[in-house]
């Protein structure tokens, strides 16, 4: 692989690998990067093509070994049942994609939040208060 464009975003990870959005923007910690889509490959534009194919190329181009650039879960089918388990490990929420998909302007996803997720209330007052140093 020359160069790929990944969709993805930056977490915050605490000591058992859990997600911590605080972490983010208030200290030092362990960062990681959890790609969900692959866009770009090799000077070629994916952005066309359904996204079980985006998925199944974004697999191969991850590195294979544990460390800090990772693919999401990808549960096809299966989604009342990630997001029972997203809830009872108080994570934010899942994302609903239909398998045929291409990346573009226009393609509908769904954000289903976990409502009882405790990293919720007050996050926005952390975007609000002065910066330090």
């Amino acid at each position: 692989m020359k160069n790929a464009i990944l969709d993805g975003e930056v977490l915050a990870l605490n000591k058992t690998g859990q997600p911590q959005f605080t972490d983010l923007l208030t200290g030092p910690t362990t960062l990681a990067y959890a790609a969900f889509d692959l866009l770009w490959l090799n000077g070629r534009d994916l952005r066309h093509l359904p996204l079980t194919e985006r998925k199944e190329r974004l697999i191969r181009v991850l590195p294979t070994s544990g460390g800090q650039v990772f693919g999401v879960l990808t549960v096809p089918e299966r989604g009342w049942d990630l997001f029972e388990t997203v809830q009872r490990v108080d994570m934010e929420g899942i994302v609903a994609k239909r398998k045929s998909d291409p990346y573009a302007p226009g393609t509908v996803w769904f954000k289903v939040k976990n409502p009882r997720y405790t990293q919720a209330p007050g996050r926005g007052d952390l975007f609000n208060r002065p910066r330090r140093g």
